[in-house]
């Protein structure tokens, strides 16, 4: 019976995308299980300029490459090698999706089982520094020649290869390279056992880098279905295979319902602003109802735009529903529009300096002003949601005071909730933000009956 053959392949490219990338060079090696037993290597036409930072990177120029064939004047050498062989890379999601992509625009249709040298190292050789092929090879003590060329990559990779196979006492490989096995869909970078710890449970997940910082929270009904989604699929954006080469570490938190997921997704993404997190960031408030003392002693009232992270009354998308919000003020409360500042007007529509009328007495006014907000403050709901838990022996709690999110946790279900400073005792404070009152409105809405009342502090 024919031996097992491998393809250990390492490619060079234009750029670290394969739809925006083209190959520069390749070099295959047939690897039969105990030696290398042909070889194969040679530049391609990109059909593109080679920017300077990978000519700095890999030292191919774009005279080295013009006059090398195309990748289509290949393409049948490249897959007849590749043909019935297992694909061997060090991080072998990229070399496998430029070369799957260049031959599907070529018009041969190819897939292989696939073998990552970086997965495969850190099962067999855990607890190494880094498993980058230039330290991993230094703390193996491999020859690695040529380094950034496909062959002298290739040639490193292949003495790794035999390297793993001879220290595989437990057979791992021979796991990996299962068509079924998860392995070969996690990025290169990531612990098999932080995936295998993920359970299948509502919560948030946090992806980190090599550097240990977040770059991607997310927020999930079932954690590990939705974490392996990421992971699925060959698309070959530069978002993705950047996203991907990102993620060196996972967490998460077990939450009690979905709406407490979305709030702490929310509040985290705004909190350690993830580099890979794109959609939750844009809802940030861009108006707000502020009051103010002026040096002449009167309290005013003004819609304006908000700086980041500024602190305000009520906060607005638009402008004009502030806007509305403070001329409703003004008429019920009879405050003079005078002392009433909208939007980018330095003096409003009045001139204090130029207005020969009257003023206010000005403790009356500023008296006025503070019933008008306190009746407005007071005019908006305080409730408690409260749900189930993250297991049966608690309850989970979300309580919003006079229309803003407070604060959300969760109660012992075998208790009693008897007032709300028992509610307050056992949730954790959290800043609050439109985006979040939207989907605690729109489920209060739906889930009546899961709405608690109580009377909120006057604080």
């Amino acid at each position: 019976m024919k031996k097992q053959e491998y393809a250990i392949v390492d490619i060079e490219t234009t750029g670290g995308n394969a739809s925006h990338s083209r190959i520069t060079e390749i070099a295959i090696l047939i690897h039969d299980g105990e030696k290398v037993i042909e070889r194969w290597e040679t530049l391609i036409n990109p059909e593109k300029e080679i920017p300077p930072a990978i000519f700095a990177l890999t030292g191919i120029t774009n005279e080295m490459v013009s006059d090398a064939p195309i990748f289509e004047m290949i393409s049948d050498t490249v897959f007849e090698m590749l043909s019935n062989r297992i694909f061997v890379a060090h991080n072998v999601n990229f070399d496998y999706s430029f070369i799957r992509h260049e031959l599907e625009k070529s018009g041969i249709k190819w897939t292989a089982k696939k073998l990552c040298t970086v997965r495969a190292a850190r099962k067999i050789k855990p607890g190494l520094p880094s498993y980058s092929l230039g330290r991993l090879c230094k703390s193996l003590e491999i020859d690695l020649e040529n380094r950034h060329r496909a062959g002298g990559d290739a040639d490193a990779t292949a003495i790794l290869f035999s390297n793993l196979l001879a220290w595989d006492s437990e057979h791992e490989i021979d796991k990996m390279i299962q068509k079924t096995s998860q392995d070969q869909r996690l990025p290169p970078n990531l612990p098999r056992e932080d995936f295998d710890q993920l359970p299948e449970k509502i919560g948030i997940y946090y992806f980190y880098n090599e550097q240990k910082k977040v770059v991607y929270v997310g927020k999930a009904i079932n954690l590990k279905k939705r974490v392996s989604s990421h992971f699925s699929g060959h698309k070959i954006t530069p978002q993705r295979q950047n996203f991907l080469r990102d993620i060196y570490a996972i967490t998460f938190e077990v939450c009690g319902t979905e709406l407490i997921a979305l709030i702490l997704e929310c509040t985290e993404i705004k909190d350690l602003w993830p580099i890979h997190n794109k959609a939750l960031k844009r809802f940030e408030p861009k108006y707000g109802l502020l009051e103010y003392e002026a040096r002449n002693g009167y309290r005013y009232l003004a819609i304006s735009k908000l700086a980041k992270n500024q602190n305000c009354i009520e906060t607005f998308d638009a402008i004009y529903p502030g806007i509305n919000l403070l001329r409703e003020l003004a008429e019920k409360f009879e405050i003079d529009q005078r002392f009433c500042k909208y939007g980018s007007m330095s003096d409003g529509v009045f001139s204090l300096q130029n207005d020969t009328a009257i003023l206010p007495e000005i403790e009356s006014h500023n008296e006025q002003i503070q019933i008008a907000l306190d009746s407005y403050l007071n005019s908006r709901p305080s409730f408690a949601i409260i749900d189930k838990g993250r297991n049966k022996e608690e309850l989970s709690c979300i309580w919003i005071e006079k229309g803003h999110f407070y604060g959300m946790g969760y109660l012992p279900s075998d208790n009693p909730i008897s007032d709300l400073s028992y509610v307050k005792d056992h949730i954790t404070r959290y800043p609050s933000n439109q985006y979040i009152m939207q989907i605690i409105n729109a489920f209060a809405l739906k889930y009546p009956s899961k709405i608690l009342f109580f009377q909120a502090d006057s604080e």
